[in-house]
């Protein structure tokens, strides 16, 4: 009889625990009122639905999916110490480390089995696309831009000298393949700012195996990629100074269509600014994974900002 009793007053403490609204939480507070969070959590209510939906299973510890969310989500929006973002949620510093790995996990588990390559009828639409950016019909061939960014890090421990890149600050990269309309199709992160975009691409599985794009198809890349037919097509500029009128219009039309992807790095950091405007307060081995979380799972979602 005892022992039920415990059995029930545990479940009903743990029940209460991962549901109840936490009134002395204000963050909280808005959540549960229904209040906008954009300001807080950088994306609106409904995009912070669909995430906690699509991530939705159930829990062996204290804290719902909607809090595990709420955290990550603050976390990320204001690259936050942990000891900050305990003091927010009112909940154990230890327990933010373990959410906001557990949740970088959960979601880029979510980005494996949810992200697809284009083919068919959605490699047309690109080209066309990619055409009229470019002005040219000549540019249909076309299924993506290429392009990378250094993302800040905080002084590495060791092998510090191999993410100090030529801007002089510690970094990892994103290099990133986007579509007509600014949306990742394959993000490449964690190599130090040392390395060249060249050699980035040259070691990304895209490139290797000759992913994409399919045969008679070509990526848009600036002058600092090679201009190569195989194992994949990529195609760049002539090189300054151009030889004739003819490979200076060729030079416009291509940059006016590879600027697409400029655009959509700058979407992604105008969104998760905390993230992409300051040194990461994260060990390089862990940096990756928050900056792909940030760059190809909410996607979709930033759009809503």
């Amino acid at each position: 009889m005892y022992v039920c009793l415990i059995y029930i007053y545990i479940y009903i403490f743990f029940f209460y625990c991962i549901y109840c609204e936490n009134s002395a939480v204000p963050i909280l507070q808005l959540y549960f009122s229904g209040a906008d969070l954009k300001a807080d959590l950088r994306l609106s209510r409904e995009t912070i639905a669909s995430l906690t939906g699509a991530l939705q299973q159930e829990t062996d510890h204290g804290w719902s999916r909607d809090i595990e969310v709420l955290v990550f989500l603050y976390w990320l929006a204001h690259a936050a110490s942990y000891r900050v973002v305990s003091r927010v949620f009112a909940i154990p510093k230890s327990s933010v480390h373990d959410i906001v790995h557990r949740m970088s996990r959960a979601v880029s588990g979510l980005i494996r089995r949810v992200i697809t390559l284009p083919t068919g009828e959605e490699l047309a639409m690109i080209g066309a696309g990619f055409a009229h950016l470019a002005g040219s019909p000549s540019f249909m061939v076309a299924v993506g831009a290429i392009d990378g960014c250094h993302i800040r890090i905080k002084h590495p421990s060791t092998n510090a000298q191999c993410y100090l890149n030529r801007k002089l600050f510690h970094s990892i990269q994103l290099q990133a393949i986007c579509d007509q309309k600014g949306t990742f199709l394959d993000i490449f992160v964690g190599y130090p700012g040392l390395v060249h975009d060249a050699r980035v691409l040259k070691n990304r599985p895209i490139y290797k195996e000759a992913l994409y794009p399919p045969a008679g198809r070509c990526i848009l890349g600036d002058g600092g990629y090679p201009c190569v037919s195989a194992p994949i097509k990529l195609l760049t500029p002539y090189r300054e100074p151009v030889q004739n009128p003819a490979q200076a219009r060729f030079n416009s039309k291509l940059s006016r269509a590879r600027c697409i992807i400029e655009r959509a790095f700058g979407m992604l950091k105008t969104c998760w600014r905390s993230i992409f405007f300051k040194a990461l307060e994260v060990s390089p081995v862990f940096a990756p994974e928050v900056v792909a979380c940030c760059a190809r799972a909410p996607q979709p979602l930033y759009r809503s900002w």
